[in-house]
């Protein structure tokens, strides 16, 4: 019976080559069409679309106008104008007219200016100077986090594309070689079994070339979600040169993540915002003077000038008690200024571990895609040697399969180190919010 089996499997070995790998080549036509996209168009489409970034935008605007109103209210007073119609059922006395109507027209314009507010007015312009600072930083933070999801997502379609690549290859060797070891058992140089190994290696390279070709539909679908278009997007081709050293140190990184890094300014602007609305707190226990004019005019119909009043005078008050509540208030906002202060100390020390981790993780990357570049050279020679022994009889199936597949591994694992350096690379400049080198296309 096992025999017979042999027998069985030689016939369908020397037969046609197997389907099996024929179905994982995809439609090229239909890759054709798929729309490419550069690294530096994908950092501008998504920063238009991305919802953070638009959110970031957006209190850039408000803190703007925050920061105008505390500084208009030194020197810019409270404008309101009103006016009202009135209308009774019964004729009434019109103080505009001086007789009897059965309507009234008032119109009124206030200003009020606050002269003395217990030192609130400059704690408020120090809060919204904070609150500005705060949304800038938050600006380029949120730029910066979109750029390096971006960046993941364009190198991960370029990372997902060579694997396609290199599994392309591996089935490519396997069906060569599955042809040389069935011309050496027609030949009786080797046996039955040499090409049931090199099918089996088939099978498998053409099942794991399908996962990496749905893999790489993936990453376009969203690379393509990431720059605003319904479907997959393509990433042009960025060159394969070594990753250069970084130009900064790691201490010169860290004193800049420290003094220009986005977290932690942000962390700063707040601790700054909480101290300055607690010394605002203190305001309300000191008097409140306000200065004020009134305008008022009486009449039967609109634009009245029958009657005209006018008024002005000065306000000082000091609240005296309102049942704790401005106690409440101080102690609330004693104790946000400690939440912010705690707050900023924490993003401090863990922008110093952020910033090894990151360094490290690009030098170690980039180390890691040079010893990825020789494993690749020596995979490569392994094979050649082994399929040359092959060939004369030297080696054994299993050695030559041993050598396809590693050296299919050493593509994967280089593949994989330069995405991890281009990765590592762009969360460290998301850390200092600034490019550390002009030309991406490495």
């Amino acid at each position: 019976m096992i025999l017979a089996l042999i027998a069985l499997l030689q016939v369908s070995t020397v037969g046609p080559a197997p389907q099996v790998g024929s179905v994982t080549q995809g439609p090229p036509a239909a890759a054709d069409t798929i729309p490419q996209v550069t690294l530096e168009e994908a950092l501008r489409a998504a920063a238009r679309l991305d919802p953070n970034y638009v959110a970031a935008l957006g209190q850039i605007g408000s803190a703007s106008w925050v920061r105008r109103s505390a500084y208009a209210v030194f020197v810019l007073p409270s404008v309101s104008i009103s006016t009202s119609l009135t209308k009774a059922s019964e004729p009434f006395f019109n103080l505009g007219t001086g007789g009897l109507a059965d309507q009234i027209v008032d119109a009124r314009v206030s200003v009020s200016y606050n002269l003395f507010r217990g030192g609130a007015k400059f704690f408020e312009l120090q809060r919204a100077r904070a609150e500005m600072a705060s949304a800038e930083a938050s600006e380029v933070q949120a730029r910066f986090n979109t750029a390096f999801l971006t960046e993941a997502d364009f190198n991960n379609v370029i990372a997902e594309r060579e694997l396609v690549r290199v599994a392309s290859e591996r089935v490519r060797r396997a069906r060569e070689q599955l042809a040389v070891a069935r011309a050496r058992v027609v030949s009786g140089a080797a046996v039955q079994t040499d090409s049931l190994q090199l099918l089996l290696e088939l099978t498998r390279a053409s099942v794991d070339l399908l996962r990496q070709q749905a893999s790489l539909r993936v990453a376009q679908v969203q690379l393509g979600r990431r720059v605003g278009v319904p479907g997959p997007v393509n990433a042009v081709s960025l060159d394969t040169l070594p990753a250069p050293e970084l130009p900064v140190s790691e201490d010169s990184v860290l004193v800049e993540a420290l003094a220009q890094g986005p977290e932690y300014r942000i962390a700063l602007a707040e601790e700054r915002v909480a101290k300055a609305a607690a010394k605002a707190s203190y305001g309300v226990y000191l008097p409140q003077v306000d200065l004020f004019a009134s305008w008022q005019a009486f009449d039967e119909g609109f634009f009245p000038n029958a009657t005209s009043r006018t008024a002005w005078g000065f306000r000082i008050s000091l609240p005296i008690w309102n049942d704790g509540q401005r106690e409440i208030a101080l102690s609330r906002a004693r104790a946000n200024s400690d939440i912010a202060e705690a707050v900023r100390r924490d993003v401090e020390l863990a922008v110093r571990r952020d910033v090894i981790e990151a360094y490290q993780a690009y030098v170690t990357a980039r180390a890691s895609a040079e010893l990825a570049r020789q494993a690749v050279i020596v995979a490569q020679e392994n094979l050649d040697v082994q399929e040359t022994r092959y060939r004369a009889g030297a080696t054994t199936i299993l050695d030559l399969v041993t050598a396809q597949v590693s050296l299919s591994e050493a593509e994967a694992g280089l593949v994989q180190a330069r995405y991890s350096t281009r990765l590592a690379l762009a969360g460290l400049e998301a850390i200092l919010g600034r490019r550390l080198f002009t030309n991406r296309g490495y």
